[in-house]
């Protein structure tokens, strides 16, 4: 099935959105018991969601590495998501969509979210063609995360580990069956345009840092 280089793909119900982050278990488990993030928790650094439940097992190593042992299914309102996305810069200079480099740099200063576009993974953690969207939220951004956007945490760790060993057993369907659905997400005409890398040269993206 051929997709959209960059297209957002995730779960969502009508108001919110599943996204995923991986924490050491001292923030992880409260953040999943309390619903929130615990004090632990530094507002004052950037924070990076992902929509792709694949993506972020490839980042934490199906939640093996240290410090990213536990997942969490972070839903936040589609409202508060695409509010980001409006005031995201993408991480680097890239032709087409930013003047110049010093126009970038001045965006990518202002912008309380940034954006890049890294391989999508298969179930083996082998990169795909195609793009998966990671947001990177900071100062304003973070705090609205955290204080107004989330909807609910679930702790998405035994979940991980379920799909995890059924891949290593060779059982790919079974592993698909309890992968969360993630469809292309609907945003209006043009609105990721600022979001949206240059044409690809020679299968890499035209863009430099």
């Amino acid at each position: 099935m051929n997709l959209p280089r960059h297209q957002i793909r995730a779960r969502y119900t009508d108001t919110a959105v599943t996204v995923y982050q991986a924490y050491s278990p001292s923030i992880g488990l409260p953040a999943a018991r309390d619903g929130r993030f615990p004090s632990a928790w530094k507002r004052d650094r950037m924070t990076w969601i992902k929509p792709s439940f694949l993506w972020m097992a490839h980042r934490c190593g199906w939640g093996a590495k240290k410090d990213q042992e536990t997942v969490l299914a972070v839903e936040v309102t589609r409202a508060g998501f695409e509010w980001a996305l409006r005031n995201a810069c993408l991480s680097h200079f890239t032709a087409g969509v930013h003047a110049d480099r010093r126009e970038w740099r001045r965006r990518l200063r202002e912008s309380p979210a940034r954006v890049q576009w890294d391989p999508e993974r298969d179930p083996h953690l082998r990169p795909l063609e195609h793009r998966s969207l990671q947001l990177g939220l900071a100062g304003e951004a973070a705090h609205r995360y955290a204080d107004e956007w989330i909807v609910s945490v679930t702790d998405a760790t035994p979940l991980t580990h379920r799909i995890h060993t059924l891949v290593q057993a060779g059982e790919l369907e079974a592993a698909a069956r309890l992968l969360p659905d993630e469809r292309p997400y609907p945003l209006a005409p043009h609105e990721l345009d600022h979001l949206r890398p240059a044409p690809t040269v020679h299968g890499k993206d035209a863009h430099t840092v």
